[in-house]
């Protein structure tokens, strides 16, 4: 269930989007143009006949009908168009002429409303295909569906359904060739009137509005089926045309008509109730919702794109000067931290894993104590420590109360003022601890931020985990670390002043990330939270999916929440509002708002690829990637990192971007929905060992033995 809803959202996404396209002739459009035909199997009775063309009789042969003398039929191809059509609408409203519109079901679809005021203004609207296609080159089966759409859109915008139809591309009856002749006979034997024209305007050539008068006037008092246009492009000058050709037609006693007014025959017009309407109302208001959505995730796509480039830019620049600061010869925070610190390690079930967490602050090159604290360990964690009898290590137990109040007991028999914090499955190098409070050699630094390394980057999950540590996460800390707003200081490698700790009242279960609170805290008290790039911590991230998400979820959640419970910051003074009004604007852009909508990229890369423009989809994807391998490779150089892990980036912003962005719509869903995540805990292998340290030994079935 929890891939469920995510998932649903991103396919809605995506059906709205191919609904769109499909409204819009960018699926399943042809737009192939047949060439002239013979005409030897076109009967001379419709060659030489009138612009009506009547196949319904199975029992007769197709009529051809003409146009009575001093009466026009005046129509219109390819609309509604939400500019043109209203303007020739009015024009028609100003003379009190009537005409047929041959509307074109994409656009129907789309502006219903203009189709209803044909309808009620009193004029004919006739079928001219959904997607306007060739109906030579198309299958019965195609045709049908051309049909059927069309009247479906007709139904939902005007109730109205209608028996007239004109094919895309025809011209005049002498125009009929054996590939359209079929199509009219068989569109006939449906039911419909084809209607052709007797006189072209050629108004789609925009010759100006003179010519379109021109040629658009009959001989002498002819009845005439006029052709022209109210979509398909720039009609400003059809539009000047009718303010001319209609008072100039009616002082030489035309009368401009529908067509079966014109014919002597019922209207063309029939209303629609029951299903049908309702059907067709529901596709109205599907493809309505489908353009707004889509209008929205194209916003939502331009706004994603500026603030990848806003963040790939402040992350660059910052972390620039961060390094620039802290690597110049002679940089100090301060004195020199040489007192004994606090290491806690709380821990809960962490058989696989604590001997080595153990054993790699044994070697640490700076005087430490380090507390224990079992969290109602099931497995022997506690047990496994005593066995040690290591010195300067003492077990503290209690019952099962989450890790905030292990950290809180921790800090209850911590016997130093600064206390770093680690996790129970990951292990320091010698030089970790001494590098981590180095920065409180400045009294205004309440807490410091380590390097958290993954250790188990062997596998395609972990190099994928590495990537994102190296370059989400670090070279983040170094940008937030310059602006002063630092988010969180990782659970795996974190220091704090004492003192600070005390002021906010320790760390607190109100959020499921207990680190990104009392960091946030901290801030809002007026401390430093500052950046030690050469504390280095190594962690063991989740190698099956499953793990990963479950820890993901708690994270985002987690940041959600404490994101919530910190919002008075925006309005306070001081410190506190200085990081409501810097720093939870960031985090909450860059870590909340900006992974929401970044999977609008790759719903409109997958629309692209398929339905295209293909080429400039790929050139676009491979510019953002480039993007991000050139800040990834920066961030590998800062770290000191191999290259070579990088290789695996394209893969990892195809599929482990994918799942980040699930884990945190997820997040967004339980928050808004009002649920309550419980804490996860991982499943754990002990394999993270420092780089250099000497590993523990195995015993015959290869398990991790304890060393004392």
């Amino acid at each position: 269930m929890r891939y469920l809803l995510p998932s649903l959202v991103l396919v809605a996404m995506l059906a709205m989007l191919m609904l769109r396209g499909y409204v819009h002739s960018e699926i399943l459009a042809d737009h192939r143009v047949r060439p002239p035909a013979a005409t030897d199997q076109v009967p001379d009775r419709i060659l030489d006949g009138g612009p009506v063309i009547d196949a319904r009789s199975a029992a007769a042969p197709a009529k051809s009908l003409s146009i009575p003398d001093g009466r026009l039929v005046l129509t219109f191809d390819d609309g509604p168009d939400p500019r043109w059509t209203p303007k020739v609408l009015d024009e028609l409203k100003k003379f009190h002429a009537h005409a047929v519109f041959f509307v074109t079901g994409t656009m129907a679809s789309r502006y219903p409303a203009l189709v209803k005021r044909m309808v009620d203004e009193g004029h004919e609207v006739g079928l001219h295909t959904f997607s306007h296609p060739d109906l030579s080159y198309q299958t019965r089966t195609r045709t049908n569906w051309e049909l059927t759409q069309n009247q479906l859109a007709l139904a939902g915008a005007a109730g109205v359904r209608t028996s007239l139809f004109r094919p895309p591309y025809s011209s005049f009856a002498d125009a009929m060739d054996n590939k359209s002749w079929p199509v009219t006979r068989y569109i006939g034997s449906l039911g419909y009137i084809t209607v052709l024209d007797s006189v072209d305007s050629e108004d789609w050539k925009r010759p100006g509005a003179d010519r379109i008068v021109e040629w658009a006037t009959p001989k002498g008092r002819q009845g005439s089926v006029v052709l022209m246009h109210d979509s398909g492009g720039d009609r400003s000058q059809t539009v000047e045309a009718l303010g001319r050709y209609l008072p100039a037609m009616q002082e030489r006693g035309f009368r401009f008509v529908n067509l079966t007014e014109a014919l002597g025959a019922p209207s063309a017009l029939t209303p629609v109730t029951g299903a049908d309407l309702w059907k067709g109302k529901a596709w109205v208001a599907a493809v309505a919702l489908s353009d707004s959505v889509t209008d929205v995730l194209v916003v939502g796509l331009a706004v994603i794109g500026v603030l990848v480039l806003l963040r790939f830019g402040l992350m660059l620049a910052l972390s620039f000067a961060h390094a620039r600061k802290v690597r110049r010869p002679g940089f100090r925070w301060g004195d020199p931290v040489t007192e004994p610190v606090s290491v806690l390690v709380p821990a809960y079930n962490e058989r696989e894993c604590i001997a080595n967490t153990v054993r790699s602050l044994m070697e640490s090159g700076h005087p430490i104590e380090v507390v224990v604290i079992d969290d109602g360990s099931t497995d022997g964690t506690a047990d496994i420590v005593e066995a040690m009898w290591l010195p300067n290590v003492q077990v503290v137990r209690q019952e099962n109360a989450g890790k905030p109040a292990a950290l809180n007991n921790g800090i209850a028999h911590a016997r130093h003022d600064i206390i770093v914090m680690m996790d129970g499955d990951t292990v320091f190098e010698p030089s970790t601890v001494g590098e981590l409070v180095q920065p409180f050699g400045d009294p205004r630094v309440g807490a410091v931020a380590g390097n958290a390394k993954v250790g188990n980057r062997d596998t395609l999950i972990g190099a994928w985990q590495h990537i994102e540590y190296v370059m989400g996460f670090n070279l983040d800390r170094r940008m937030y670390d310059v602006l002063r707003c630092m988010p969180t200081i990782p659970g795996a490698v974190g220091a704090f002043r004492r003192q600070a700790l005390e002021r906010v009242g320790g760390m607190s279960d109100d959020t499921l990330a207990e680190d990104t609170d009392i960091t946030m805290a901290l801030h809002r008290d007026g401390w430093r939270v500052v950046y030690a790039e050469r504390a280095r911590a190594w962690t063991e991230a989740p190698e099956s999916v499953q793990q990963l998400w479950s820890q993901r979820y708690r994270w985002s959640y987690g940041t959600m929440q404490a994101i919530w419970k910190h919002r008075g910051a925006l309005v306070e003074r001081g410190p506190s509002g200085r990081f409501g009004r810097v720093g939870l604007p960031l985090v909450s852009l860059f870590m909340v708002l900006a992974p929401l909508l970044a999977p609008l990229i790759d719903v409109f890369l997958l629309y692209g690829l398929v339905f295209g423009p293909t080429q400039k989809t790929i050139v676009a994807w491979l510019g953002v990637l480039l993007v991000q391998a050139v800040c990834a490779a920066y961030a590998f150089r800062l770290d000191r990192e191999r290259m070579t892990h990088l290789i695996s980036l394209p893969l990892q912003q195809i599929l482990y971007r994918q799942l980040m962005y699930v884990v945190l719509l997820q997040s967004w869903i339980t928050a808004l929905t009002g649920g309550r995540l419980r804490w996860q805990k991982l499943r754990r292998t002990g394999v993270v060992e420092a780089p250099g340290s000497v590993p523990a030994p195995r015993g015959p079935s290869g398990e991790r033995r304890p060393v004392a």
